[in-house]
């Protein structure tokens, strides 16, 4: 015979929330574009020029509890750009610049996350432009609000590693080399 209490009951009903509560994980794996942004610094005659890419898609698997098995991709449309006006858009999208005909997309994937701290983590990825494809680290942050998660950071990207600006737009006196690529993508949870 089981004689069940008030407090022994309700503390069943809690110790059951409790394990229901650690054994459902929170993934956030749906990046939300709307929500999200994709931006770049260069300097141009070292004044600084900035712009952003309209469009972009991409894939994320992020448990805060797992951070190691984080995975991520982007996929930007380089015709997306937006470098502040209709010419230089165009100029851009040209062949001495990211040859969009040739080369539409831009893309990142991920290859290690390792957690620094004070929700920090160093991603680590391969960026393909132009067919070129390089090792790509940046530190990002992670922060959780309700059921989003917003991952921010920047890196710095060598224009000539991925011969970005060829022809008369190779010399680093006109257009830097280093060009800083700022992102903050918004995610949903799935549990």
């Amino acid at each position: 015979m089981v004689i069940r209490t008030p407090f022994i009951s309700t503390l069943m009903g809690v110790t059951a929330l409790l394990a229901s509560v650690t054994t459902q994980a929170i993934e956030f794996n749906q990046i939300q574009p709307d929500k999200s942004a994709v931006s770049f610094v260069f300097r141009q005659m070292n004044v600084p020029v900035e712009g952003s890419f309209k469009r972009f898609t991409g894939h994320i698997s992020f448990d805060p509890a797992k951070p190691t098995q984080a995975k991520a991709s982007l996929d930007i449309p380089l015709a997306s750009i937006d470098a502040g006006s209709d010419e230089a858009n165009d100029e851009v999208a040209g062949a001495l610049w990211f040859n969009t005909k040739a080369y539409p997309l831009a893309r990142f994937v991920s290859t290690a996350v390792r957690p620094l701290g004070n929700n920090r983590f160093e991603v680590n990825g391969q960026m393909t432009i132009k067919g070129r494809t390089h090792p790509a680290s940046t530190q990002a942050t992670f922060r959780q609000l309700g059921n989003s998660g917003v991952f921010a950071g920047s890196f710095v990207l060598k224009r000539a590693d991925y011969g970005i600006g060829e022809g008369m737009w190779a010399d680093f006196g006109t257009v830097a080399n280093e060009v800083q690529i700022k992102f903050q993508l918004v995610a949903v949870a799935s549990k």
